[in-house]
């Protein structure tokens, strides 16, 4: 690819890793060139990845967005998840624009919705089809992400929102004994410490050391070179692990409860995303009836919660589709009628 190639430069940037890609724009769609993966904790800084993606594909920008884990203020966002402050201004100097976006990732997330097709998704919850309507996202990977979409008569407008990090709410007596073991050990206990991929480990070593499961040796092996999270959400699955079969299911139970929260102060009646790198690894427990019964589970408010549609995202592009959207909606590459 020559020098001379003009791109739309998108990125979905989270505490574990942050992806780059290239996108055209042609008629009313956008086209994916090139991608990269790069491990977020290994650099300095967001500028440093730019630099080094621009570089490797040899792109010349004529837009950019960034979907980026953490709360953007004027510009400016100061990653929870990593030792790094990304400023809008200082990116488009780098690139040479007069600006670039930056938004959050969740809100890149929703962005992307409107570019998925039938295959991108998977329905846990038909309700009412093509209801017309606010909807919501809620993402559980590194850390928990929320975000809404409001509907304005003619197309949904995506927001951003910090709801990952509001009050953890117990729902039963099990979720009660879970925060205040969580609380002696955290203070103030989130809903990111618990639907997250730490969370999940949180979980299940409350399950453990609140004598409620025996811990398998193949299992606690396994954790000491791979991701526990992964460990346990594979094991439960694989029906080897008891231990991590009962963490897997309280923390799908507390997914959907949450879920409804979202749907419930949204309103979301055009549907509720289920987005994240940890929803699209665990589909089978997702479609078992645990998540939906959480879901819908609010007393006088469950007639409202079942016509509601809930969809698992499968497309693990879709933060990037959305910030390569937004910025060419932005900058005028794709009509404002793409948005809807």
């Amino acid at each position: 690819m020559g020098n001379d190639a003009a791109m739309i430069l998108a990125g979905d940037i989270g505490g574990t890793s942050a992806r780059l890609a290239s996108f055209e724009a042609a008629h009313g769609n956008l086209r994916l060139v090139a991608e990269q993966e790069y491990p977020s904790g290994k650099y300095g800084g967001l500028s440093d990845i730019v630099e080094e993606f621009v570089a490797a594909h040899a792109i010349r920008v004529v837009c950019a967005c960034f979907g980026v884990a953490g709360p953007v203020r004027v510009g400016r966002v100061k990653t929870p998840n990593l030792p790094w402050v990304i400023e809008d201004s200082a990116l488009a100097r780098q690139l040479g624009l007069d600006a670039v976006s930056l938004i959050n990732d969740l809100e890149a997330n929703a962005w992307g919705i409107a570019a998925l097709g039938a295959d991108d998704v998977l329905i846990l919850n038909p309700g009412v089809p093509a209801a017309q309507g606010n909807a919501g996202v809620i993402a559980a990977g590194t850390g928990l992400g929320e975000a809404g979409l409001f509907w304005d008569g003619e197309r949904h407008r995506p927001f951003a929102c910090e709801g990952g990090h509001v009050d953890f709410a117990p729902c039963n007596a099990l979720e009660v004994d879970l925060l205040r073991h969580l609380m002696q050990k955290f203070g103030r206990v989130s809903y990111e410490r618990v639907l997250s991929g730490p969370g999940l480990r949180n979980i299940y070593e409350f399950l453990r050391e609140s004598g409620r499961g025996m811990e398998t040796p193949a299992v606690v092996e396994e954790m000491r070179d791979q991701d526990a999270a992964a460990v346990i959400a594979r094991a439960a699955l694989e029906n080897r692990c008891q231990l991590c079969a009962d963490a897997l299911a309280l923390f799908v139970s507390i997914y959907g409860a949450e879920a409804g929260n979202v749907a419930l102060k949204l309103l979301a009646v055009a549907g509720v995303y289920i987005g994240g790198g940890i929803a699209p690894k665990i589909v089978s427990k997702l479609q078992d009836g645990t998540f939906m019964r959480a879901f819908v589970g609010k007393g006088r408010m469950q007639p409202l919660l079942e016509s509601i549609p809930v969809r698992v995202i499968l497309n693990p592009k879709t933060a990037l589709l959305g910030a390569a959207r937004y910025a060419a909606l932005q900058t005028g590459l794709l009509a404002k009628a793409a948005a809807a």
